[in-house]
């Protein structure tokens, strides 16, 4: 069995993302710019019009996300990078990978942007739906369609404060979860391991301008905006890495 490292490194190069002397882009399948630098991580743009998603999640709440908050954790990463010899040259996964080694700072930080690159390349405008693996996938490990969601939409529900929702792949099988914070399932100190297939951010920043604190609103909506598509991918991608 190809062990987990093997696995995010794969996975790395399979999303075009390259690691080379001075500043890399590549893309996801859907077009969405994935950055790994040497010595500086960069925000990358949005794969689509920041009121592309609307009605579900509004244009300022897009734009106030991604021009903030997500640059914020950019910035301070960096800041990171620059003091720690030891993360220069790592793609933001392989941090997340080894994240028990860092500081509290480099955690949240490379969790901010690692979460928020991914979040991004999971929403669409264009709707879709699962792939036949994807949803027999879906049906064997949880029954059906609708019981994955009220499942995904209890984990997001209940995570108490700030932190993330996950559908994930591990151990042959998809699985949900939730993370406080900016941690996410690749990050070796995390409670449940593996490749996330979705992900939700029930940051307040994420919906408050919209929902106010009705929470359960912005998760409904959620799945108005889900990219399929990509989701699609990443299970094929996790299946033959497994």
């Amino acid at each position: 069995m190809m062990r987990r490292r093997e696995f995010i490194h794969k996975s790395i190069l399979a999303t075009g993302a390259v690691v080379a002397t001075g500043a890399v882009l590549g893309t996801s399948s859907q077009g969405y710019m994935l950055q790994d630098a040497i010595t500086n991580f960069e925000l990358p743009a949005l794969p689509f019009a920041l009121d592309a998603l609307e009605p579900h999640i509004d244009k300022l709440t897009m734009e106030i996300h991604h021009d903030k908050h997500h640059a914020a954790y950019i910035k301070n990463l960096n800041k990171e990078v620059e003091a720690n010899k030891d993360l220069q040259g790592k793609t933001v996964e392989q941090i997340c990978t080894d994240v028990s080694k860092y500081n509290t700072a480099v955690r949240n930080n490379g969790g901010g942007h690692y979460n928020h690159s991914l979040f991004w390349s999971l929403l669409s405008a264009k709707g879709g739906s699962p792939s036949s693996t994807l949803a027999k996938a879906i049906e064997k490990d949880f029954g059906n369609m609708e019981a994955m969601k009220n499942q995904f939409n209890d984990a997001a529900k209940t995570r108490f404060g700030s932190g993330w929702a996950w559908l994930i792949y591990a151990d042959g099988k998809l699985k949900i979860c939730s993370t406080p914070n900016q941690d996410n399932p690749l990050m070796d100190i995390a409670d449940d391991k593996g490749y996330p297939i979705l992900a939700l951010d029930v940051w307040e920043h994420a919906y408050y301008l919209k929902y106010q604190n009705k929470r359960s609103d912005y998760i409904a909506a959620f799945w108005n905006v889900v990219n399929w598509e990509e989701a699609n991918k990443r299970l094929n991608l996790a299946m033959k890495t497994k």
